[in-house]
């Protein structure tokens, strides 16, 4: 579930532990579940990584990135379950990998938590992180797109709005539920072809995307019923509850108080929004001459 917002909320919980800190060693957790993919294996990561400094921490899309002084970096990417820990796990069996790093004589430990097993760690050299991470994977960031750059990528692609926000080589960091938070807030139908979108339309786009992903990592992004989601301390996100169509399927909306909120799947994925509030795209009507008023051949 993890998306920007989430991601973000776990770069800035870890910074202050791993940035400029040295990494003595690396643990693997005490797992006996369907184990993470990791690249290079244990032993390797090991020994390419100990003793370095962690230069920086930060996030491309939804990947969190720890660069080493080598220049090499941990990319770590939690995708449904994985989580970044700097405090009590939700519980230990599901524990995958320990950050143990030292400051000023200080141990301090960061964990990888993965329920489900889907998440992964790589220690990339920067051929690699160009190979994985660069413009040839991964589109530009979804917060520092302008408009002028969305209004060319969506010009460029056809296909329904909502599934183009889901591309990650079109626009990184948007996931599902953001996807739908999104296009409601700008008053876009998600069934609209992307290239018919207007400058006024991606101009609102632009806005909503900027106004949901940053709100979001201001509440520590946001924790559904299943309770997956939990910031760098264990502790729930709170933007769940400003949510306004997400899982909201057959309640009021909250923006017009008019419209029902509404399910469809696109891309096999759930989309929620409010028909009052995004009408559906005008389908191009072509017009033809009656034959009464044509000319004929004679005239």
């Amino acid at each position: 579930m993890p998306e920007l917002p989430e991601v973000e909320t776990m770069v800035r919980g870890i910074r202050s532990t791993l940035e400029g800190a040295r990494l003595v060693g690396l643990k693997p957790g005490d797992c006996h579940c369907k184990p993470i993919l990791m690249q290079p294996l244990l032993q390797e990561m090991q020994e390419r990584s100990r003793n370095q400094i962690i230069r920086q921490v930060t996030r491309r899309a939804k990947r969190i990135v720890l660069t080493l002084e080598d220049q090499s970096a941990f990319v770590i990417e939690p995708r449904m379950t994985g989580l970044m820990l700097v405090s009590d796990p939700p519980d230990e069996a599901h524990l995958r990998l320990e950050w143990m790093v030292s400051r000023q004589r200080r141990r301090q430990s960061v964990w990888f938590w993965d329920r489900r097993g889907l998440g992964t760690v790589r220690l990339l050299t920067p051929e690699e992180q160009l190979q994985t991470l660069g413009p040839a994977r991964l589109g530009p960031d979804a917060l520092e797109m302008t408009g002028d750059d969305w209004f060319s990528r969506l010009q460029a692609v056809r296909r329904p709005v909502k599934v183009a926000l889901l591309d990650q080589k079109l626009v990184a960091g948007i996931g599902n539920l953001y996807a739908s938070e999104i296009l409601h807030r700008a008053g876009i139908h998600p069934g609209t072809s992307s290239e018919t979108l207007s400058r006024a339309h991606v101009t609102r786009l632009h806005a909503a995307t900027q106004e949901i992903l940053l709100a979001a990592i201001e509440h520590e992004g946001s924790t559904l019923g299943d309770g997956t989601y939990r910031n760098v301390l264990n502790q729930d996100g709170s933007y769940q509850n400003q949510h306004r169509v997400y899982a909201k399927e057959g309640g009021a909306c909250r923006t017009c108080s008019r419209g029902t909120i509404l399910r469809i799947v696109q891309a096999q994925r759930s989309t929620f929004y409010c028909p009052h509030c995004q009408k559906p795209p005008r389908k191009s009507i072509r017009k033809v001459t009656p034959p009464s008023a044509r000319k004929s051949s004679g005239d």
